[in-house]
């Protein structure tokens, strides 16, 4: 029975998360907060508190070979297989075919259903996991696709080729230049993120059969405890329905890539991998994980998130205008259609608790002409609203 009453428990904390988020108590962005909680405090203290007490064998460190692999493998499929599409959905499909929610979602949930003994070969498997998602898909997707750090793809004004343009320096001084700053990246990728950072630390003193203090241990048991609530409280707070078909196709994209890969990395742990059954069986879950939440931060980084944008925008001047007013608003980006345009603008418009009506809805006009062969190019839309 209690094997069955924590999952639920964990359930429940999710649809409080996503409901605290629609009544308002959340607001849209709020979710970075524990985000920034959860990476640099909650899940290092949980790792740290796992490797404190529970004994970690040398030879468990194979599952974390064998969990970056698993980690590895699809963004570099996923790039050849998409060699024709846009850069932008090439990024989007990379950073989120890949990479297991081990940390935030599977610890909790292995644990309820296999015991907390079972958290030694999740952890291990997030090792190398954590490599990937931490830091690794992000890499690997900015460097196969040209993508500059720190700058979204609309601000790099990337169009429908498959990646973003390069040029080769050819002087010598520049070359090495180029490399510094691609190994800079890079290290700033993986070590500027904290549970990498400690899962790194836990290796070593794993080889060195270091034994961590049990005072440390008691020191980070609360952070252990609070990962569950706080990661599965911060999973509702992201969730969202779709708005548009855009959004469904999107989800139903990811889903079409995460489940063969899923199914045969678990096939693979649990036929061929040497170790226990309960070993096998932790692992196996962990290759069933979700999509881990550094991919919707990276996703946010590299993609940007423009309807949110749009939505904070709208709502802000929908709460500022007086009763009787009237508010124009307008898009003019191909990748925002009509639907989902005024999906975001009566979002706004529930955000703000604010009633309106459509006086009129804009489209371009007749010097720009639409061709039925391209449809994008129907790009600019508007709504004239009034605000009771």
């Amino acid at each position: 029975m209690q094997a069955l009453i924590q999952p639920v428990a964990l359930l429940l904390i999710i649809l409080a998360g996503y409901a605290f988020k629609r009544a308002g108590l959340f607001g849209q962005r709020d979710y970075r907060i524990l985000q920034t909680a959860i990476f640099d405090l909650v899940l290092p203290g949980a790792i740290i508190y796992s490797f404190a007490t529970n004994p970690h064998e040398i030879k468990l460190l194979w599952i974390s070979v064998f969990g970056l692999i698993v980690a590895l493998i699809p963004p570099i499929v996923i790039f050849l297989a998409t060699l024709h599409k846009p850069v932008a959905r090439r990024a989007f499909m990379m950073l989120n075919g890949s990479g297991f929610n081990v940390g935030c979602f599977c610890f909790p949930v292995v644990s309820s259903f296999l015991g907390t003994a079972a958290i030694v070969p999740a952890a291990m498997f997030d090792i190398g996991n954590c490599v990937m998602v931490a830091a690794g898909t992000n890499v690997i997707t900015q460097l196969l696709l040209h993508i500059q750090p720190g700058k979204t793809l609309s601000e790099q004004h990337a169009g429908d080729a498959p990646t973003l343009p390069y040029i080769k320096p050819k002087d010598k001084d520049a070359k090495r230049l180029a490399r510094r700053a691609l190994l800079r990246n890079v290290l700033k990728g993986f070590f500027g993120s904290v549970p990498f950072d400690v899962y790194m630390l836990m290796i070593v003193l794993t080889l060195a059969q270091v034994k961590i203090p049990g005072w440390i241990a008691t020191m980070v048991q609360p952070l252990s405890n609070a990962n569950s609530f706080c990661a599965m409280l911060m999973v509702g707070m992201l969730m969202d329905l779709p708005a548009s078909r855009r959004d469904v196709k999107d989800v139903l994209t990811v889903i079409g890539w995460r489940v063969p890969f899923a199914i045969a990395f678990a096939a693979i742990t649990w036929f061929i991998l040497p170790f226990s059954a309960s070993i096998r069986e932790a692992v196996a879950l962990c290759c069933l994980a979700p999509i881990a939440v550094f991919s919707t931060l990276f996703t946010d980084k590299v993609l940007g998130n423009a309807m949110q944008g749009y939505k904070r925008l709208n709502a802000r001047a929908l709460s500022q205008i007086r009763p009787g007013g009237i508010l124009f608003t307008f898009s003019c980006s191909q990748a925002v259609t009509k639907e989902l345009f005024r999906t975001t603008v009566f979002s706004a418009a529930a955000i703000a608790g604010r009633k309106v009506r459509i006086l009129h809805q804009l489209t371009q006009p007749a010097d720009h002409p639409i061709n039925i062969y391209h449809p994008e190019g129907e790009y600019l839309k508007g709504l004239v609203l009034y605000v009771e």
